[in-house]
């Protein structure tokens, strides 16, 4: 049994803690009130799913956030799949005053959700602008942050985050009708 902090990734979670947890915080915050989550337990969750499935397979910094923004979504998305499998074995819904926010949470997690469907539906056209999608709306990285992950110049990044906006915008609209 080896020792787990010689572990590169190990290291490099030590170093980058505080830039996971913004990149935590900022993605919580979007989400609000969706999630029992705090910033703490979204980046120990997305840390545990990216080292402990040997997922890393380089361990500089751009490509561990970008394996770590691909983890909080994974995170989240399992979180509120959860809520809506534990709903449907509930019964009726409720709606007195304290139960709109209850609604207005549901609302959003049914957002994330097919945020998540259309994002997995642009992997399969375009796996760079679904990446691009993730690392921003997932994490909150900034365009030259996406862009050293992805080993791509800022001006492709933003052409990127143009391109999958209107894309998923399309995907959206016509998983509403």
């Amino acid at each position: 049994m080896h020792n787990r902090e010689s572990r590169p990734a190990d290291q490099l979670f030590s170093q980058l803690y505080e830039e996971l947890r913004l990149m935590a915080h900022h993605r919580l915050r979007a989400c609000e009130p969706i999630t029992l989550l705090d910033t703490t337990s979204l980046v120990h969750e997305s840390y545990f799913r990216v080292v402990d499935a040997n997922q890393v397979p380089d361990f500089d910094r751009p490509r561990f956030l970008a394996y770590a923004s691909h983890a909080m979504r994974s995170v989240i998305v399992d979180l509120v799949r959860k809520r809506h499998a534990d709903r449907r074995g509930g019964g009726g819904v409720k709606m007195d005053l304290q139960e709109i926010q209850v609604a207005h949470s549901r609302a959003r997690e049914d957002d994330i959700l097919r945020v998540n469907d259309a994002l997995d539906e642009l992997a399969k056209a375009d796996a760079r602008l679904a990446q691009v999608v993730e690392m921003r709306y997932f994490a909150g990285l900034e365009e030259r942050e996406i862009a050293a992950a992805l080993g791509v110049t800022d001006r492709t990044v933003r052409r990127d985050w143009q391109k999958a906006r209107l894309l998923l915008s399309v995907a959206l609209q016509q998983n509403n009708t």
